[in-house]
């Protein structure tokens, strides 16, 4: 990761070179002026092992940051312990595929509280995260491992639950959903004075170093009374993402940022114009 570096892009290849491969995809990002690209494994882990490594020869080259997200299919929390066994091994797989594609980190949705308290289910998932991160350190694969902050209210994953969880476990980190964060609050986290509150949250649990090694997804969001409705352009949400760039330049946050709006690139380049006018542009 560059020094002074924010590095922006879409979730997924950039619908300009939708059925056009993964490998055009990371193309494009750099040609649309973008730096960075989340790979999307929401169905399954589609990358294959042997193909991985000329994603990474591709991303070196271009200078694109990548990253992947485990397929959604993820409940550590299941009372069903087979449902459990398959979540790990899909986010065991999500990482040694992106390893192997050079990507700096995993996402991954931790699961649904069901009948769990907050404490009981924070003392689960970071069990089986410790679990994770060590099984992957002793195959050599290194590998950031982020739990995402999320959405909805049936879903665990508040800002506090998260840091909670990757406290003190090696190769583990928080995935920041701002977006997420605001629809779970129910638009009452949506002022500079908030964002800034997340981020001196976590710079006072996991340090400051933590604030330059950010992994972040911003997009547009609907919300109703349960949190999250649907993931929305910008232009379409009433969420300040605006702020979350001013907030992010005022704590010299480094790290990712992800654009999981529909429009994925068009939005991210608004991102990326965004943070060269207020002079948080990486060197």
């Amino acid at each position: 990761m560059g020094l002074g570096g924010l590095f922006v892009g879409p979730a997924g290849i950039p619908l300009s070179a939708k059925g056009s491969g993964i490998l055009r995809g990371v193309r494009v990002v750099k040609e649309l002026g973008l730096d960075a690209m989340e790979i999307e494994f929401v169905r399954g882990v589609w990358l294959k092992a042997e193909d991985a490594p000329s994603v990474k020869e591709v991303a070196s080259e271009t200078g694109v940051v990548l990253s992947v997200h485990a397929p959604y299919y993820v409940n550590l929390l299941s009372k069903d312990e087979k449902t459990v066994t398959e979540s790990v091994e899909r986010i065991l797989n999500s990482a040694r595929v992106g390893y192997l594609a050079g990507a700096r980190s995993l996402v991954f949705h931790p699961g649904y509280y069901g009948k769990l308290s907050s404490e009981t289910a924070t003392s689960v998932v970071r069990s089986i995260l410790k679990n994770v991160v060590s099984r992957l350190i002793d195959e050599g694969v290194r590998i950031w491992v982020r739990p995402e902050t999320m959405g909805g209210l049936a879903e665990f994953g508040s800002l506090e639950e998260i840091v909670d969880v990757v406290e003190g476990v090696e190769m583990a980190h928080v995935a920041l959903d701002f977006a997420h964060l605001y629809a779970r609050s129910r638009g009452a986290l949506n002022k500079l004075k908030d964002f800034e509150k997340i981020l001196e949250f976590i710079e006072a649990r996991l340090g400051r170093e933590a604030l330059k090694e950010m992994h972040i997804h911003l997009s547009g969001i609907e919300y109703g009374d349960r949190g999250e409705k649907k993931h929305l352009d910008f232009k379409d949400s009433r969420f300040n993402w605006v702020d979350v760039i001013k907030a992010l330049k005022n704590y010299n946050v480094e790290g990712v940022i992800i654009c999981e709006s529909p429009s994925l690139e068009n939005d991210a380049l608004l991102i990326k114009q965004k943070i060269l006018e207020l002079g948080a542009s990486r060197s």
